[in-house]
């Protein structure tokens, strides 16, 4: 290494450690940050953030801290909010100041502040946001219905063909109505470019994420030394992911665009708005609304129904009591509608707890402060990540009994209707940073759970010798939690529902 570049390499770590001070010791008004583990010189709390299950930790860590807690890597602050006041009082109450993202070091090094989710809160963000708060508004979302029950039903002939592919097919599904959705894009299976492309991308954003996944995350000064340097394989990565993000922008819409020149395109978000689109400026903010929706949206209701067959097969009173319900709707003589609703408030209540039990973000997206703030008498500085956990939340056991059983009942009242309950809505997010597509979503899992036990039982499957094999039921993940693999048996309940989804897709 030439003395030039030493020399560049010890400012660098001058301006690490001076700016850790600043942080460290900048006027906080006389008071003192949240409070939390006690940390070690310099590197603050950096051994104590747990690797798996970080939700769980945090929620036990309330017990000696409070429900407003604290700690400190590197002079980052991080905030964790454990209570429904808490996070009603900054995220909804104090929306400007607390609706702000840290957007990661290697995210701006592949140029992926476009992606909405992680975003920060600036002039692109809210356009992105207005783009699809417009698209899907539950009095738009209403006139997806046909579509969504399409694809479910297709979804039931593939479980009648290749039952034991039912993981494939729930991808398959996922992908389908988004596309259709969003691009009036059809499918083309498992090797489908465009599908392929945003998994891509999905899998390398949630991995570069992950805390100590790659050190230009915590150390961003790294970002500046020289590509020859051992280790600093992150700029060659960056650079590729770059290019697979403008893939996910701009390849469904590229297509879009070509069908409405020979006159293929078929109806969707991207048709509606590109025939609207005045300006280049304007085409760019639409590419990063719809591409962050069809990423943003890619697994997770994945992870939900998958967790639905889960539940079936380990209790069988869930699935008798859902289809005598549906039976009693529908008359065991046809398939189960949207207008049904009404008449199926067991059917909710699972859509609810599926959301509750086993959140598939257990810990919501971190938010960042814009400026310094006081909070039950605590200093919360201008940049601080501020994470509600919203696993603590919804498995509180004052307001959910027994919180770790799959209880539906608890979300329907002494006459059986349904209890609205706004804390759920944390599933999907809080304050300014809410998911635009949640009314979607109620749709899309009211009708697939609907169909699902209208058509199907689902039990445990058996090995070559008979015997029953066993479903553990355990659950995986960081940023996304999931059911661990496992087997089931799914067959048609009986010869009426079996002619009913042939009758459905013909």
């Amino acid at each position: 290494m030439s003395p030039f570049s030493s020399l560049k390499l010890i400012a660098l770590a001058v301006v690490l450690v001076a700016g850790l001070a600043i942080r460290k010791y900048r006027k906080r008004n006389g008071l003192r940050l949240p409070p939390g583990p006690r940390g070690l010189p310099i590197i603050g709390n950096l051994l104590d953030i747990p690797k798996e299950t970080s939700w769980l930790v945090y929620e036990d860590w309330a017990k000696s801290y409070g429900n407003v807690m604290s700690l400190e890597v590197f002079g980052q602050v991080i905030v964790i909010l454990q209570s429904p006041q808490a996070v009603k009082d900054l995220f909804e109450k104090r929306g400007a100041t607390y609706s702000d993202r840290p957007l990661p070091t290697f995210y701006e090094m592949a140029r992926w502040d476009w992606f909405l989710p992680v975003a920060r809160s600036d002039d692109q963000w809210r356009a992105g946001r207005r783009e699809l708060e417009r698209s899907l508004r539950p009095s738009s979302a209403v006139q997806y219905r046909p579509m969504l029950k399409a694809k479910t039903l297709e979804f039931l002939q593939r479980l009648v063909v290749r039952p034991e592919n039912f993981k494939s097919h729930i991808e398959h599904l996922q992908s389908a109505i988004n596309m259709a959705i969003v691009y009036g894009y059809e499918v083309k299976g498992r090797d489908d470019k465009f599908v392929n492309t945003v998994k891509d991308f999905v899998i390398l954003a949630q991995k570069c994420a992950l805390p100590g996944a790659l050190w230009v995350n915590d150390f961003p000064f790294l970002r500046h030394l020289p590509d020859w340097l051992p280790g600093t394989g992150f700029k060659v990565l960056a650079k590729k992911s770059c290019e697979l993000g403008e893939e996910v922008i701009n390849g469904p819409l590229t297509f879009v665009k070509e069908g409405m020149l020979n006159g293929t395109a078929q109806p969707s978000m991207a048709l509606d708005r590109l025939r609207e689109c005045k300006s280049a400026k304007e085409e760019r903010e639409i590419a990063i609304a719809l591409g962050s929706l069809h990423a943003g949206g890619s697994d997770a209701m994945v992870a939900v129904l998958y967790t639905l067959f889960l539940v079936l097969v380990r209790d069988p009173s869930v699935q008798a009591r859902a289809q005598a319900e549906l039976d009693a709707a529908t008359g065991g003589s046809r398939l189960p509608e949207f207008e049904d609703r009404p008449s199926l408030p067991y059917i909710d209540a699972i859509c609810k707890e599926l959301l509750r039990w086993k959140m598939i973000s257990p810990l919501a997206f971190p938010h960042a402060t814009t400026e310094d703030d006081e909070y039950q008498g605590y200093f919360i500085p201008k940049g601080s990540f501020v994470i509600a956990n919203a696993w603590s939340i919804l498995h509180d056991p004052e307001a959910y009994p027994d919180p770790f059983a799959f209880k539906p009942e608890r979300f329907l009242n002494a006459d059986g209707q349904v209890i609205d309950d706004p804390a759920l809505s944390g599933v999907f997010g809080f304050g300014k940073r809410i998911c635009p597509g949640r009314h979607l979503v109620d749709s899309m899992l009211f009708i697939a759970v609907a169909l699902v036990l209208s058509t199907f039982k689902v039990g445990k499957a058996k090995d070559a010798a008979g015997n029953e094999i066993p479903v553990e039921g355990t659950f995986f993940g960081t940023l996304l939690y999931q059911p661990s693999p496992f087997e089931c048996s799914i067959v048609p309940r009986n010869q009426i529902t079996l002619e009913l989804i042939a009758a459905a897709v013909e």
